[in-house]
């Protein structure tokens, strides 16, 4: 597990390098080794027989509202200990920070409590659902301010074993509350990561903030290669190259994980201009087969 200070750079690959000692406190087994299937899903139905452009797996988040995301996919990760960026929030399990909205959402919500402090949620399909390869997309509604860091991402299916950077990570989405016209995709593995991430940043096209609005977020993910999209448009690519001489770790299961947190190294703390709660509304999660085999 990796705890220090994140920094801000360009790292020698040329790409924006951005905060990263990332969110890592993590229990349990990894989930059990998988064969290629297009894509591969652990914990999940997915068609042997699927054709590209088919859904294989998804979260629709249909419940009533005030219930919990599904137990049977999702796990509360839990605690204030900072998740190793100096955040500010206890993740806890309550329905005021994780629930259904009963219009087709889940919704993640960060609160500043009576004491003072804050609390959010971090959900995870650790141990439930493994993904890998295909299109993986995202409706989401980020919500906004200064300190305010929303992010949806994925790790390696070994991360228990192996640690962090060494399991790989996968930052489908994140904003910090300060660029709110911004958000990054972003690769983390042995030799790059922390500062060293390989990322790639998307502006909104009429330079607006992303909180206004819903957007799609989406990786197409094959073997050897990661391509990034927000609302259709690609913006960033990796592939074994990317790496240099160090080790690509993107071939194997990963998980998902859904959070805001609130302060830490990157997006600083909460102002007088950040206004409670905030939301993270959450329409849908869709993996769709690309034909990677």
């Amino acid at each position: 597990m990796h705890h220090g200070i994140e920094r801000q750079g360009t790292n020698a690959r040329g790409f924006r390098a951005r905060r990263r000692t990332r969110r890592l406190a993590l229990v349990g087994a990894s989930a059990s080794a998988m064969a290629l299937l297009a894509p591969a899903i652990v914990g999940a139905t997915s068609p042997a027989d699927a054709a590209v452009g088919d859904l294989v797996w998804s979260q629709e988040f249909d419940g009533p509202a005030g219930s919990a995301p599904d137990p049977a996919v999702w796990n509360h990760d839990l605690g204030a200990h900072g998740w190793g960026n100096n955040e500010l929030q206890d993740y806890v399990d309550s329905r005021a920070n994780s629930a259904m909205d009963g219009n087709g959402n889940l919704v993640i919500t960060a609160r500043q409590e009576a004491d003072g402090g804050y609390t959010s949620a971090r959900l995870t399909t650790k141990d439930k659902v493994d993904i890998q390869y295909g299109r993986i997309e995202a409706s989401i509604k980020i919500p906004r301010g200064q300190g305010i860091w929303p992010a949806f991402w994925m790790l390696g299916g070994q991360f228990s074993e192996v640690g962090w950077p060494a399991s790989g990570e996968i930052d489908v989405m994140e904003n910090v509350g300060k660029e709110p016209h911004l958000v990054h995709g972003t690769v983390h593995g042995p030799g790059y990561s922390g500062a060293d991430g390989i990322s790639g940043t998307y502006p909104h096209p009429q330079g607006w903030s992303f909180a206004d609005t819903w957007h799609t977020f989406a990786i197409d993910w094959k073997p050897g290669e990661i391509t990034w999209y927000v609302d259709g448009q690609q913006y960033h690519r990796v592939d074994r190259a990317s790496v240099g001489g160090d080790e690509w770790v993107f071939d194997q299961p990963f998980f998902l994980l859904l959070n805001v947190a609130v302060g830490g190294d990157w997006p600083g703390s909460p102002d007088g201009s950040t206004q409670f709660p905030q939301q993270m509304q959450v329409d849908y999660i869709r993996v769709y087969d690309n034909g990677s085999r």
